[in-house]
């Protein structure tokens, strides 16, 4: 079989964009079965596969046995899923906005934290027409469309209350600041206790704001790592860590064990030569 790697990224329509952050398009073909990390990240995601079925041989969650998934749709978390990649995979990846959540799917963020879900039960069969739509499409320009089509016709602005304005300014002191921000500068910027914060922030996004901080820290990092090696230079990983937040590279060495299950160089070793080798897999959300 002829080897083919495909990976395409694009905006969705405008009035979408407070809950998707991007769609990433990716197909491949004709390489050997091998290993993917799902990495914490500070977006929900969701999966419509037209090709071979996602096959997650370990979920965050380790209650959550292995399985096939046509649509897959994961909550916040900070353990890394396993998936193998097959043969022959094509799909689209859709990052969530974690607060603009309820308007598209009608249920708070927080009740997907650390779970993995067939996108069917909660978008019950419209997630089979987007994946049966995006399937019978024969361009990604086609495909995102039927996504904006499809999506802006389920997202109900009248449908939950929004998370509280002080949730919302917290989370865009997080984003805004790659997650280095101090929580209980925030918390005292917003008028709450530090542990009201907590709670609320958890039930609306589904990890504390510490926990956010720490994810997007280590996806700040993790991306510009794999920038670096698509660029053909990978600066020390030191300096990576006085550039992310990181109080040494220890530090970072650290984390990385904990959210990704690996090291660095492990990570990169078995990313790359993959589907998406060649060019970052997602637009970066941070500041440079």
């Amino acid at each position: 079989m002829e080897q083919l790697v495909e990976s395409v990224s694009w905006r969705p329509a405008p009035p979408l964009r407070a809950m998707v952050a991007y769609y990433h398009g990716y197909r491949q073909a004709g390489y050997p079965p091998a290993k993917h990390r799902g990495l914490p990240s500070p977006y929900l995601t969701l999966i419509i596969t037209f090709d071979d079925p996602l096959l997650v041989t370990a979920h965050p969650d380790p209650r959550q046995h292995g399985g096939h998934y046509r649509t897959l749709i994961g909550g916040l978390h900070t353990r890394p899923a396993l998936i193998t990649r097959t043969e022959r995979e094509a799909g689209i990846q859709l990052a969530l906005n974690p607060l603009g959540v309820p308007a598209l799917l009608g249920l708070p963020a927080g009740e997907l934290a650390g779970i993995d879900l067939d996108a069917a039960e909660v978008f019950g069969p419209t997630a089979e027409e987007i994946r049966e739509r995006v399937s019978a499409a024969t361009t990604w320009p086609q495909r995102f469309a039927v996504l904006d089509e499809v999506l802006l016709r389920l997202t109900d602005q009248d449908g939950l209350p929004d998370p509280a304005p002080e949730v919302y300014q917290a989370w865009r002191r997080l984003i805004t600041t790659a997650g280095t921000a101090r929580v209980g500068r925030i918390a005292q910027e917003v008028g709450w206790s530090d542990r009201h914060l907590a709670n609320r922030f958890r039930s609306a996004v589904g990890l504390s704001p510490k926990e956010t901080a720490r994810v997007m820290r280590f996806d700040r990092a993790r991306r510009r790592l794999q920038r670096q090696a698509v660029e053909g230079h990978v600066a020390p990983l030191a300096e990576l860590a006085a550039a992310t937040g990181y109080y040494d590279q220890a530090h970072l060495a650290r984390e990385f064990r904990e959210l990704a299950g690996c090291s660095p160089s492990r990570w990169l070793a078995e990313e790359f030569g993959k589907v998406q080798a060649g060019a970052p897999a997602e637009p970066e959300p941070w500041p440079a």
